[in-house]
Parts: structure tokens; sequence; C-alpha cells
């Protein structure tokens, strides 16, 4: 018998053997309902093979007899975290021109750490949109393969952008070329290079629609992709059934975005009355990273960050607080995202705070990383609540989140899949 012949002899007998179902019964003193937004006195979770069958008042849910019990007394039960705007692979200590020291290769090493921290942290699950060398599908591959620990991650790989703009590499002098495999410019080309991204395993697509705060030599709210590019990006993303974030800080490009048809808007610092109205009337997300501000002038300095991208974001940040809260007033729908990467990794949490200050209640923060952001990836089959159907992937805090939210920013208690991967109880 050849090795091939034997390859598929041996999986011929995996399939014909029956596969024994783990089940796996979590308890807790309270449970928080995202979908409703109600705290569930004394609940029962049950998780079979990895994803949840049954959940709620344990009085009404029976629980097999060889289930393995997971007992969180006193604490309070939520569904796993999700950050809809990470950059595992990135370092915020290591600024500006920094990263020139190391190899490319040293991106994803650093990525493993990262995963794990983010884990950690509560963040079961991930919206990676940008990063070098294909760090997200590498990481992404090696975590569900169980070589590594992290979150499940739906990656973007390359971040679109064009020529001489927030996604293209402008701190070089012209004589020195760089590579830049994101980079595209008109619509035809813009479609060809969706069409690459998706080949290469983006699950969704990011790109770029103004200027940035880290990039040299461009405006923060600048446009850098007219009408006609976007709607062809958007197009052809959502032909191929992918979902589209856009970095976007600047009035035009925020509304431009929202014309074409993008899912998330990124950032949307500067963003207006009419902004709200279309992002509520196409059923589009603003994702706003309102901690950043913080962690950026405290220590960019430190870490290098370029003087002039200091002074964007000292010009910026404020603005983008309060176009949070007015957006919040407003009615526009919002998800958790953090722009991790920018500050470190593992502290996500301390972003709920702050959508606290400025206008959110603790529970429509937590439902903006839960529920919120499952149905923004189109997952809402998969995570975001603990739901019949949906991964068993579970956090625990000691107290309740819906009267203080800082509770997670720490978070003890870490269950994905139905797998116990953190207790520091």
């Amino acid at each position: 018998m050849t090795g091939f012949n034997r390859l598929l002899a041996g999986a011929a007998l995996l399939l014909a053997t029956p596969v024994l179902a783990e089940t796996v019964a979590v308890s807790a003193a309270r449970m928080v309902d995202v979908i409703d937004g109600r705290v569930i006195i004394d609940p029962i979770v049950v998780i079979t093979n990895g994803r949840i069958t049954a959940a709620g008042p344990a009085s009404g849910i029976t629980v097999p007899a060889d289930a393995r019990r997971i007992a969180l007394p006193g604490m309070t039960l939520l569904p796993g975290l999700i950050d809809m705007h990470v950059h595992l692979s990135s370092d915020p200590t290591i600024g500006g021109y920094r990263g020139l020291e190391y190899a490319r290769s040293f991106s994803t090493a650093i990525g493993v750490t990262f995963a794990k921290r983010t884990l950690d942290a509560g963040f079961t699950t991930v919206r990676n949109v940008g990063s070098s060398n294909l760090d997200d599908i590498g990481l992404k591959q090696a975590i569900e393969a169980g070589y590594i620990a992290g979150p499940r991650i739906v990656p973007a790989t390359y971040s679109i952008g064009a020529t001489g703009g927030h996604c293209d590499a402008t701190e070089f002098q012209p004589e020195i070329k760089v590579e830049t495999p994101g980079i595209a410019d008109g619509p035809e080309a813009i479609r060809l290079k969706v069409r690459q991204l998706r080949k290469w395993g983006a699950e969704v697509i990011k790109f770029c629609g103004t200027g940035g705060v880290f990039s040299k030599t461009t405006t923060v709210g600048g446009q850098q992709y007219s009408q006609a590019e976007m709607d062809a990006l958007v197009a052809e993303a959502h032909m191929l059934g992918m979902k589209v974030a856009v970095h976007a800080h600047g009035t035009a490009g925020i509304n431009t975005a929202l014309r074409a048809g993008a899912d998330t808007i990124e950032h949307a610092s500067l963003a207006d009355d009419e902004s709200f109205a279309l992002a509520k009337k196409n059923g589009a997300w603003f994702s706003m990273d309102v901690y950043d501000d913080d962690y950026i002038l405290a220590e960019g300095e430190k870490n290098g960050v370029f003087a002039e991208s200091l002074e964007k974001e000292r010009q910026i940040g404020r603005k983008q607080r309060e176009t949070f809260k007015r957006s919040v007033a407003a009615g526009v729908k919002h998800v958790f995202g953090t722009d991790a990467g920018v500050y470190p990794h593992g502290t996500n949490g301390l972003q709920f705070a702050k959508m606290v200050e400025w206008g959110m209640t603790p529970l429509q923060a937590i439902r903006a990383a839960t529920v919120n952001a499952g149905e923004a990836l189109g997952r809402s089959d998969d995570v975001g609540a603990i739901a019949p159907g949906r991964f068993g992937d579970l956090i625990a805090v000691v107290g309740d989140p819906t009267v203080d939210v800082r509770l997670l920013e720490s978070v003890p208690v870490v269950i994905k899949g139905g797998v116990l991967v953190k207790d520091a109880r």
C-alpha cells in the first residue's frame, strides 16, 4: 500500500469512528443576556462540542449526567467580548522609524504574544483590520490548529489605500522603494485588489478613505478615494460576500464611504449630522477608538511616534469623543473597536469606561462589544451572545458589569469554545 493510500485508509477509519461529544455545564450567580438587555439569576450554560446547546435559568435546564462542570459561584457570565478594530502584530512601543530595526518576521512573532494577551483580556473574537506580511492569516491558522492561544480572528490582511495615502509608506525618501501590497488607484485596480486580498485569505476588506494620525504627509481628515473608487471597492467586496470597514476621520470621506455602502466607519472622528443620517439609513456602524487619545498623548513621544502625528492627535482626539457623544445621542449604531496595537494589547477593556463617560450606558457599551459586533460581522449565528447555536465563548467577572463597567478591565475567567483558557479567580 502506498503512503497516499494509507492516508486515505486512515481518513476513512477516522470518519467511520463515532466521535463522543464533550459536554460542559457552566454555572454562575448571574448572566447578562445582551439580546434582551437583562440579568438572569442562577444561570446554567450547556456547551457541547464547543457550541452552546442551552442557556438560561438553572431551574429550566436539564444538564446531561456526563457533563463536565465549571462552577463560578458569585460571578457574572457574559458573552466572550469582540474587538472590531485590532492590529495584533503591531507594538505601540515601537513607533516612528523604530520598526526598521526589526526583521519582517518579527511582527508575526510578537503577534503570538499579543494574541494570547487579547484572549486573556476576555476578547474571544477580534477583527484584525490591517497587518503586514499576512500576519493575521498566519496567526489565525496557528490558533485554529491549536499551536498557539488566541481569539477567533476575522482577518483583513493588507489595508487597501491610495498612492501617497494613509495606508501607503509615506515616511521614506522617494528613492527608497518599499513594498506596498495594499496600494491601488482607480476603480478597476481597486476591484482587482479586493479579489487578490480575498484570494490571500481576507474575510473583511479594510480601506483608508481619509488621512490618518500615524501616517506622514497626510492631513488627518483629507479624503483619499473618490466616490467612484469607493463605490467600486464596496460593490466588489459585497459581491464576494465580504463586509467593508473604512478608516475615515474626515467628514467628506466618511460621507462618501457611507454613500458607497461601507459597513463600518472606523474612527469617524469628524462625522456630522449628515453622517449620522446616512449611517442610520444604510444600517452602518461606527467603530470609534475613544480611549486611544489618552495613551497616545501620554506615551507617544517616548514610543518614538512622529511629532507631526502627536500634533494631529491633539487636533483630533477631543473632537472624536465629542462626535461619539453626539452620535450615540442621535441613535447611530456602534460597535466596540479599540485600535489595539496603537495602545497596548490586553488592555482593550479600558475603553468601556470611556464609552460610558462619553454618553453610553454600561449595557450599551457591553452590547457594542457583543451582540452588536456579532451582527456587524455578519456572524450572529456564531458569536456575540450566550445563546443556543453560538460558540461557547464566555467570560466571568465578580460583580455586575451593567452597573460597574470597569469590571471588564480585568477579566478573571475566560472560556473559549467550552474550554477554560484562563482562571485567575
